[in-house]
């Protein structure tokens, strides 16, 4: 048995599921170029931004219903740009 309501449950696999919609959108801008319309007539770079919309809609949720803090997503992004400076080449 788990600890999670349905309401939880959803959440997380609508959650899940907009995560891999923005994988595929983003593997798409670089397969074929992030300005190439899409086939609904949009652009890659289009259809990311509502790939990315709808994630933040459910981290919002997730946030909303308790599953995950605000705070620790914070601390983590946080964490993430110090790892970027020192491992990518992104801030140089």
């Amino acid at each position: 048995m788990t600890d999670i309501t349905e309401k939880e449950r959803e959440i997380l696999g609508i959650a899940q599921e907009e995560c891999a919609e923005v994988i595929q959108a983003i593997s798409k801008c670089v397969r074929f170029g992030i300005d190439n319309k899409h086939k609904s007539g949009t652009t890659q770079r289009e259809n990311l931004s509502m790939e990315i919309g709808d994630l933040i809609c459910m981290i919002g949720l997730l946030v909303e219903s308790g599953l995950i803090k605000e705070e620790d997503i914070n601390h983590a992004r946080a964490e993430k740009i110090e790892k970027l400076k020192t491992y990518s080449n992104i801030f140089k």
